[in-house]
């Protein structure tokens, strides 16, 4: 079965719904929340999204099946003076893991920040998900420190 990879039209209806419900299967997955994605950010996720001139999605399809997703946002890398592309989502559906899709959408991804001349790729990934964290050393990921003595970047949030 061969697998395709599109940019995600935010307007389109079956972009927008296999899109959300990716995103809600990663959302109840361990290495997501747990928990479902509410009716109300389902139905405006890629309304949303549409809005944001620095936000671009992959889905991957194996036929009409949508089997996963990665949802990017361009910022800046102040330090290189160029933009860089942050994964926010990236998500495999349960029943097609293993067959390597995580690692045609990253490459995907390098493709378009290459064509946005980016100085890199930067995403988060949990301490525990090291399926996750091998996938993403395979592909050339690593933790990020300036200076060993000072150490590795940490993620923090402020929920508002």
């Amino acid at each position: 079965m061969p697998l395709h990879l599109t940019a995600v039209d935010y307007h389109n209806p079956t972009h927008a719904r296999d899109l959300a419900v990716l995103l809600d299967l990663y959302s109840r997955d361990i290495m997501g929340n747990g928990e479902p994605l509410s009716d109300d950010i389902l139905g405006k996720l890629t309304l949303e999204l549409a809005k944001l001139p620095n936000a671009f999605s992959i889905l991957a399809y194996i036929d009409d099946t949508a089997v996963g997703m990665a949802n990017c946002f361009t910022g800046f890398s102040t330090f290189k003076c160029r933009p860089l592309v942050n994964i926010h989502d990236l998500a495999v559906h349960p029943d097609f893991r293993g067959q390597r899709i995580g690692a045609k959408i990253l490459a995907a991804i390098e493709e378009e920040a290459v064509k946005r001349d980016c100085c890199k790729i930067t995403l988060e990934v949990l301490e525990g998900n090291t399926v996750a964290q091998a996938a993403y050393r395979k592909f050339g990921f690593s933790s990020y420190e300036l200076d060993p003595e000072t150490g590795r970047a940490l993620f923090w949030e402020k929920e508002l």
